[in-house]
């Protein structure tokens, strides 16, 4: 077996360390993906932007936003793969305030169209996926500030 170096400490992994490695991998993963939905979302309103009922001017708001707060998040997730603890801070703020706006989205009636609101149900998912890998405790241990 190979032994590598984590990379917030440069340290030879323990059991905990290559599990919050193996997790931080994985939200890095999930914020991939969450980033490319939104951008599909984008590309999805821009071949539906002659259909006002499909595309309101809440979709292209929040659509910007949403894709805006993707970019950042997932570059948070590469930056804290690699050991950053201000930008694993981002990232668990980040992810659990888009995901709680995500849910008022989707629970709230006729503001967006039920494509919208499916495609950010989509995202909630993947975000609830990274809240919880990003607040494991060997995760949090990893990035523990030093007292």
């Amino acid at each position: 077996m190979t032994r590598r170096h984590c990379p917030a400490s440069g340290a030879a992994p323990t059991m905990g360390r290559m599990n919050a490695t193996a997790a931080l991998r994985a939200a890095r993963l999930l914020t991939a993906l969450y980033l490319g939905l939104c951008v599909l979302t984008l590309a999805a309103a821009v071949l539906l932007r002659h259909h006002a009922a499909l595309v309101t001017d809440a979709v292209w708001t929040r659509g910007a936003l949403v894709t805006l707060s993707a970019v950042v998040t997932f570059a948070a997730a590469v930056r804290a793969a690699r050991g950053s603890r201000p930008a694993y801070r981002r990232l668990r703020i980040i992810s659990t305030v888009m995901l709680a706006a995500i849910v008022v989205i989707v629970a709230l009636p006729g503001l967006f169209p039920l494509w919208m609101r499916i495609e950010q149900s989509a995202c909630g998912l993947l975000l609830l996926g990274v809240v919880a890998l990003v607040n494991r405790a060997p995760v949090r241990s990893l990035f523990a500030a030093a007292r």
